[in-house]
């Protein structure tokens, strides 16, 4: 049976200094906002953060790398029009980037998730993004060795849960959720509403609850509203 703490401080309050934290979303489309606001109000430092982005504007992601918090991000896109703190921090020589094309992003964790040792792939070959790493050339064409994602604690979005943790989506809020739920030790979601066990049509489970540690409920915000909370 899954736990389901009161609030997402308590979901988060075990998390150690130095984990690796994966943080589902695509831009602010299923961004766990209530987690990652939990995240900067607990201990942990010496991050490192696996997100599709960077951060935007001064709230969530952005602020848990403003206060100091992330030694290193994994990402596909750091820059945006409103990516002021990752770009400061950057180039002071304060944040390691590691930067995956987007594919190989997803992979990379699925890949954690499934047991899977490594994988060629060819993108990236032939670019700096390969410097370092094994080249193979396969029926003529190159392709660059990658090796897996794993995570420490997994922090996602997904519309509902039932009280087994099975896990819904709404939509594009999809995105990274079901491959990060299994590649990390520790999976903790928030969700709009928890419903009975037995509720949810089995077609329809996208993460099966043998994959969520925690659920917690929070009332979905977007990346506006939360600035307009901090003004």
């Amino acid at each position: 049976m899954i736990e389901l703490p009161t609030d997402p401080d308590a979901a988060v309050s075990d998390l150690k200094d130095g984990s690796t934290v994966l943080i589902g979303g695509f831009g602010e489309a299923g961004l766990p906002f209530a987690l990652v606001d939990a995240l900067l109000r607990c201990d942990a430092g010496d991050l490192t953060v696996v997100n599709n982005n960077a951060g935007n504007g001064d709230t969530g992601l952005a602020a848990l790398l403003g206060a100091g918090r992330v030694r290193k991000i994994i990402c596909s896109y750091p820059r945006q029009v409103d990516s002021w703190i990752f770009d400061g921090l950057y180039r002071s020589g304060k944040i390691e980037l590691e930067l995956v094309p987007q594919g190989t992003l997803a992979e990379r964790i699925r890949a954690g998730g499934a047991g899977i040792g490594a994988f060629y792939t060819p993108t990236g070959a032939g670019t700096p993004l390969a410097a370092g790493k094994e080249v193979r050339t396969i029926e003529g064409r190159q392709y660059v060795l990658e090796y897996p994602i794993h995570g420490d604690v997994a922090l996602i979005r997904a519309h509902l849960a039932d009280g087994m943790g099975n896990l819904v989506y709404r939509k594009t809020g999809r995105n990274f959720g079901p491959v990060m739920a299994t590649a990390a030790t520790t999976t903790i979601v928030e969700v709009d509403r928890i419903v009975a066990i037995g509720s949810l049509d089995p077609e329809i489970v996208v993460t099966p609850g043998i994959f969520v540690d925690r659920v917690v409920v929070a009332e979905r915000r977007s990346v506006k509203e939360s600035l307009g909370a901090s003004a």
